[in-house]
Parts: structure tokens; C-alpha cells; sequence
């Protein structure tokens, strides 16, 4: 039980080094994590012989390592996000019997990583590996609603694109709308990809309690009137939360 302090000190430091935007003083590492500065060295010095740090001399700044790396490309070898996505994307399926799928952010583009659907029913354009702009899909805002104004403001320097000639057309009007997702704990979009449909999503968080990905179930929209959309949001919501919880993520607040 000894070792177990030591193992989460050095995973502390893998998470801290992950997320600065560059490598740190040993100083600041002690200081962010609370650690004295001899153990500090002394861990660093562990972890390097590992591959998991590697010192930058010149710059009396450490960095992560080879073997992070080699740990990063094999978790996306093995498609974690998927694997764990998937259960809980058929059991959503079964219980709205509409179109369901998972999205993530890449840009400002929502990139479409799985879909379910119950038999017989339309197909969408939006199917697997394809990008829409994030803007205009209840996916991609459930997600952009919990992402901090300066990166929004970053996504969206120019103009606004539109497919349906609905949708946020301005940085002002998407940051409303944002907020509005945000308050209500899951987005819609109506008719803002293909006509006729309307998608209801729902956002799953990392450990940071940042983005990770969305469900979202898409349906026509002449079978479900606006007011029956808070009741269909519910299993959408609670997938998100199941898939938050199965990445050992939190919400934010």
C-alpha cells in the first residue's frame, strides 16, 4: 500500500504535463500539486528513467515522454470512446425507437463516430466519419454550450455557413443559443441539417469536465410536436450521464 501514494503523485504529474500547453519548471509542478520540491525531483527522475518525462536541459523544463505517448496511441488503437458508447447507444435506440448517435467536436465540425437506427428507418445524411459544422447540429452545440467564449469566439472567426438557410447565422446569435442549451441541460436543432427533421443532444464529460462527446436522437419532425421534445431529451440526458460516468468523467459546476 506503500506504492500507492507514489503512483498517484506520478499520475498526477502525467495529467498536469498533458494539459499545460508545454513542457514545466520542476518548481511549478511541486507547486501546482502541492508536492515538495526534493520529492518532486525525485519522482521526476523516476518517471524519466521510465520514458514517461523527459527532461529539456537547455530549458530546465520537463515534458512528457516517449512512453506517454506510446500509451496515448494505444488507448486510441483500441477505440475506448466506441467501445463504451456503444451499449449505451443501442439501449437508447431501444427505448425512443429513433436515430441515435455519437459525436464528437473536431474544429468547429461535429465528426460522427457511430449511429444506431431501428429497422426500416430513413437513413440520414449525417452517417458515420461524416462532418457537419458544429453550429448547426444539436450534437455540436450541446457540446460548444460547455466549452469556455474565447475557444467558441476562436471556432467561429468569419462567416456563418448555413444548409437549410436556418440556424445561428452569427457569433452573437450562436452565443444565445448556447446559452440557452446550456441552461437547459441539452440542445435542438429543427430543421437546421436536413428539412422535415429535428435532433435532440446531450453532452458526456471527461475528468476535466470538458466535452467528450454527444449523443444525439434525430426524428421526423411532424411525429414529435416541440412539446413532447423536454420528454424525449430525458434518456438522451441520462445516456450522456451513463457515458460521463463510464469515463470516469464529472459536469462542470
Amino acid at each position: 500500500m506503500s506504492q500507492v501514494p507514489a503512483a498517484r503523485r506520478a499520475l498526477a504529474v502525467l495529467r498536469l504535463l498533458a494539459s499545460a500547453p508545454g513542457p514545466l519548471p520542476a518548481s511549478a509542478i511541486a507547486r501546482t500539486l502541492g508536492l515538495p520540491r526534493s520529492s518532486t525531483y525525485h519522482l521526476l527522475a523516476a518517471m524519466a528513467e521510465e520514458g514517461f518525462v523527459t527532461p529539456i536541459p537547455e530549458e530546465r523544463r520537463w515534458g512528457l515522454g516517449v512512453a506517454a505517448f506510446e500509451i496515448g496511441s494505444a488507448y486510441l488503437r483500441h477505440e475506448p470512446l466506441e467501445r463504451l458508447a456503444r451499449p449505451l447507444l443501442r439501449r437508447l435506440v431501444d427505448r425512443v425507437g429513433e436515430i441515435a448517435q455519437l459525436g464528437v467536436l473536431h474544429g468547429a465540425e461535429t465528426l460522427y463516430l457511430l449511429k444506431e437506427q431501428p429497422p426500416g428507418h430513413a437513413t440520414l445524411v449525417t452517417d458515420v466519419g461524416v462532418r457537419m459544422p458544429a453550429h448547426l447540429t444539436a450534437s455540436g452545440r450541446s457540446m460548444l454550450a460547455h466549452l469556455p467564449p474565447a475557444q467558441v469566439r476562436a471556432l467561429f472567426p468569419g462567416r456563418f455557413v448555413s444548409r437549410t438557410g436556418r440556424g445561428p447565422a452569427s457569433l452573437r446569435e450562436l452565443r444565445r443559443v448556447l446559452a440557452e442549451d446550456a441552461r437547459r441541460g441539452w440542445a435542438v436543432e429543427d430543421g437546421h441539417v436536413t428539412e422535415g427533421f429535428a435532433s435532440i443532444a446531450a453532452c458526456a464529460f471527461d475528468h476535466t469536465a470538458r466535452p467528450a462527446a454527444a449523443f444525439t436522437v434525430t426524428f421526423r419532425r411532424e411525429d414529435r410536436p416541440p412539446e413532447t421534445w423536454p420528454a424525449l431529451a430525458d434518456p438522451v440526458r441520462a445516456a450522456a450521464a451513463a457515458l460521463t460516468a463510464r469515463l470516469a468523467g464529472r459536469a462542470p459546476g
